[in-house]
């Protein structure tokens, strides 16, 4: 009976913080997200090189497509059309981006804790790559 009281007092201590937790509702995002073109395949724009959309990925966590401005044959800019709204999703992107445009390819590392978005990034990104070529 000793042990019992201490025991009970430090698993509802314990249990407090998960009791009061709440997930954020905060549903603002920093990377710009469009509604899909009607034509998912490509599209060109005059002198700012050709803009290419990757197919629509759809994943557990939601859809991913990103949208692919080439100069010439080099990656100029990434833009996510779709993605999901999560918290590991909308820190990924940036890492993902960045590192499309220094390997200039869909070869990239997955980012931790966000593997199912970074796998739809890169299959999305590749259909993109391809159907520039």
């Amino acid at each position: 009976m000793k042990r019992a009281l201490p025991v009970l007092v430090l698993t509802v201590a314990g249990l407090i913080p998960v009791w009061r937790y709440a997930p954020s509702t905060d549903t603002s995002s920093s990377t710009e997200v469009a509604e899909p073109a009607s034509t998912p395949s490509s599209s060109s724009s005059g002198s700012s090189g050709q803009v290419v959309a990757g197919s629509t990925i759809k994943t557990e966590k939601g859809p991913v497509q990103v949208e692919v401005t080439f100069e010439g044959d080099k990656i100029s800019s990434v833009r996510m059309l779709q993605q999901p709204n999560h918290p590991q999703t909308k820190a990924a992107v940036p890492k993902l981006i960045a590192s499309t445009l220094e390997a200039q390819s869909a070869d990239v590392d997955t980012v931790s804790g966000a593997t199912i978005t970074s796998d739809g990034y890169k299959e999305s990104l590749q259909a993109a790559i391809d159907a520039k070529a």
